[in-house]
């Protein structure tokens, strides 16, 4: 029990940024937290964190050991909370938060199994592509593409998609290819108008690392509008590849500049807390699981 507890109270320190807060979150005192901390610390024989009077950060050996000491603490409560609600029957109704590209080519096709497993629950979409205050909204379980910034959901990773630059045969016939990140400023690059992120493509090489902010005569708030004009050979696209991955194998959408990578975008499932997951929500994470795991599809 003493190692869990200093697991438990590290891993807040980190996740918090301080004793003080880490303390608030543990219903401990921060002279508590650095006493555990210490007590880690002389135990491993390794220092954790470099402190100062306003700053706490990670030493090499702290990363390391933060990674690890996440794995675990998720493992003990994955196996803690395997058996809540054992036997009950998942009923009610289920509602979950995703982008509308993800919903339409990923979960649509695979509901109708799940929806027969389950006949008692009733399943309701919430769809956007931004981040939402799931308990404020209600919503049981949110589908979260790209890096995870709010580290009070508890999350399972589904898997991992390539971004690929692509366009139809219809525009490459009028327009061309560009062979080098920076051409795309010559090409008409299809936009998102609520996340300028999106619309900054980075493209990584031997030889350096580019970041194109693209421009275009489309933008729109959908990125299921920005697939299907780009099928109609409106322009460049930088798409997801559980979205365009059999278009691409159909010949109706060509993949670009294939000689730089591109970061893969993270895929994870979020729900508000372990404790008492309603049977409803395990069922689907065990089921989501099973269906992108440890394949996902779209690869």
């Amino acid at each position: 029990m003493d190692k869990w507890t200093e697991m438990q109270v590290f891993t807040e320190a980190v996740k918090r940024g301080g004793f003080s807060a880490a303390g608030r979150q543990l219903n401990l005192s921060p002279s508590a937290v650095s006493k555990l901390v210490s007590r880690l610390e002389n135990r491993l024989g390794v220092r954790l964190f470099n402190r100062t009077t306003r700053t706490l950060n990670l030493t090499e050996g702290g990363q390391a050991f933060f990674k690890r000491c996440i794995e675990i603490l998720e493992d003990v409560e994955d196996a803690e909370t395997s058996i809540i609600g054992f036997g009950h029957v998942p009923k009610g109704l289920l509602r979950i938060n995703s982008t509308p590209g993800f919903v339409k080519h990923q979960l649509l096709p695979i509901m109708t199994e799940f929806q027969q497993l389950y006949p008692q629950l009733v399943v309701e979409f919430q769809l956007t592509g931004q981040s939402i205050d799931l308990i404020g909204e209600g919503v049981d379980i949110a589908i979260r593409l790209g890096v995870l910034k709010d580290t009070s959901l508890v999350a399972r990773k589904l898997g991992e998609s390539q971004r690929i630059v692509c366009a139809s045969p219809l525009y490459i016939e009028s327009y061309g290819i560009p062979s080098t990140p920076v051409e795309l400023l010559q090409h008409n690059c299809l936009r998102l108008s609520t996340s300028e992120a999106f619309n900054h493509w980075e493209f990584y090489s031997d030889e350096k690392e580019e970041t194109i902010e693209v421009n275009g005569q489309f933008v729109t708030d959908n990125v299921d509008a920005l697939y299907e004009y780009a099928l109609l050979g409106g322009g460049i696209v930088r798409l997801s590849g559980f979205m365009i991955g059999e278009d691409i194998k159909a010949g109706r959408l060509v993949p670009m500049l294939q000689n730089y990578s591109i970061k893969k975008q993270q895929i994870h499932a979020v729900f508000p807390h372990r404790k008492y997951l309603p049977a409803k929500v395990r069922v689907l994470i065990d089921f989501l699981l099973e269906k992108f795991t440890p394949t996902t599809p779209w690869n």
